[in-house]
């Protein structure tokens, strides 16, 4: 059987527009220090990176860690020496609804 899975789309609000590479190990940094290596492979989380624009992106991960992957999101204060703060926009089972909350918004 597939494994389910849940997007969470959120918006980093900072000065500059972030690079994807900064914002992934950011990421993964802060997804780590919160859930510690189990919870990390657990939670499967992965950015897609063709949805990244600078300001908006999409972050798969296990539906049972939902909660936990935005709590880490949020405590990122800092990216590649810029102040940066993560909003979440939505939480969705498909990329396609997570757009159309992109769109409303």
């Amino acid at each position: 059987m597939r494994e389910k899975r849940r997007y969470i789309v959120f918006r980093v609000h900072s000065a500059d527009k972030v690079q994807y590479h900064s914002l992934k190990s950011a990421v993964e940094e802060s997804l780590l220090e919160f859930l510690g290596e189990r919870g990390l492979a657990l939670a499967k989380p992965t950015l897609i990176k063709n949805l990244w624009t600078g300001h908006t992106g999409f972050l798969r991960t296990n539906p049972k860690f939902v909660d936990s992957v935005k709590v880490a999101l949020a405590l990122i204060h800092q990216i590649a020496d810029q102040p940066v703060t993560f909003q979440t926009l939505k939480v969705s089972g498909t990329i396609k609804s997570g757009k159309s909350a992109l769109k409303a918004k």
